[in-house]
């Protein structure tokens, strides 16, 4: 087993010495028992999907510069410190190597005692660079972004939501559509996760012929099931909507795609609003979906498919739908985050 140089101090990995059964035991376990916390201990609770090493394709890290020394990567385990990334099994080979040249940008524009957040993603048109610091673009700090940036051949490097540089424009592909991604885009964290994932909702509303996915996003789950079923896909944030709109009109053998901005969080899609649908999709964030959760078990869908980064979140969700009168069916752990303690889902329901 390989172990990375930084493992027992960079906080990025926690289990990376265990034997292979073991970790995908405690990762499945995870799951299980939030599960059990909330009432579901008899659960159908598959066994963990694994992603590969070197596959994770969005990374935050964080930078400073100290008595004259640069560093790159992520907080130590438990601490606000900076572990310099040299190693790392868990980011593609693009992501890891853009450390090297991050280091050096910010080597040469930081201060002593500056720091900076970088967000980096690994596109399949290039990589994609975020910066968020004190610094403010000028003239002379953006001839010298695009001149770094054109050396090493990063796609787009925005500096505090403003774009400094780009030379191609950072997309991905869902199913038959291409986005292109905003500065900053939440993706999922590998492209085999993903596909996992997007497989898993296929099965779940199978033979559905018109589906809400609620907190669409760019669009993940939408493109798949629009191979299929109509599509109204909800979102909040009005500039994924607005790529995900985009996508949807230049692809080409959907079914048809309708969008709308909506906070699901203050305004949950209601039992009038649902009953054109025969299935829902659901994606939410680390918080959960709890309103929307509510509103569907006070509805008449047929079948929800859920994908959640939060086992505990999920359980609570899930009590509230199977209250409702949903019958929840398989749970598939997915680990995208390999040797952390955080773990995904994909779960379905039924109405009885």
């Amino acid at each position: 087993m390989t172990i990375c140089r930084h493992f027992g101090i960079c906080g990025g990995c926690a289990y990376q010495e265990m034997p292979d059964d073991a970790y995908r035991a405690l990762k499945r376990g995870f799951v299980v028992d939030a599960l059990a916390r909330h009432g579901f201990s008899d659960a159908d609770v598959r066994g963990t999907i694994e992603v590969l090493p070197r596959t994770r394709r969005r990374a935050s890290f964080k930078a400073v510069k100290r008595g004259g020394e640069t560093l790159v990567g992520f907080h130590a385990a438990q601490s606000h410190s900076i572990v310099d990334m040299r190693e790392c099994l868990v980011l593609t080979p693009n992501l890891f190597g853009a450390v090297a040249h991050l280091r050096e940008l910010v080597g040469a524009i930081l201060s002593d005692g500056e720091d900076a957040e970088i967000h980096a993603t690994d596109s399949d048109t290039g990589l994609d660079i975020a910066l968020r610091w004190q610094r403010k673009l000028n003239p002379a700090l953006s001839t010298q972004i695009i001149d770094w940036a054109a050396r090493h051949q990063f796609a787009r490097v925005t500096s505090n939501g403003e774009i400094a540089t780009e030379f191609a424009t950072p997309g991905v592909s869902f199913g038959k559509a291409r986005v292109a991604l905003p500065p900053e885009s939440f993706l999922q964290s590998t492209q085999d996760g993903e596909a996992a994932l997007q497989g898993f909702v296929r099965e779940a509303i199978r033979n559905s012929k018109s589906v809400a996915d609620l907190f669409a996003g760019l669009g993940t789950f939408t493109f798949i099931v629009a191979e299929k079923a109509r599509v109204h896909a909800v979102e909040q944030d009005k500039k994924a909507l607005a790529v995900l709109s985009d996508a949807a009109r230049n692809a080409q053998g959907l079914k048809p795609i309708t969008t709308e901005v909506r906070d699901l969080f203050k305004q949950p899609v209601n039992g009038d609003e649902l009953k054109p649908f025969d299935a829902v999709v659901l994606d939410p964030p680390r918080s959960g979906a709890l309103a929307q959760a509510k509103a569907l078990a006070e509805s008449k869908v047929k079948r929800i498919a859920y994908i959640s980064c939060n086992a505990d979140t999920f359980a609570r969700d899930a009590r509230m739908l199977v209250n409702g009168g949903y019958k929840l069916g398989t749970v598939v752990p997915v680990d995208q985050f390999l040797w952390s303690s955080h773990i995904e889902l994909a779960a379905s329901f039924k109405r009885s």
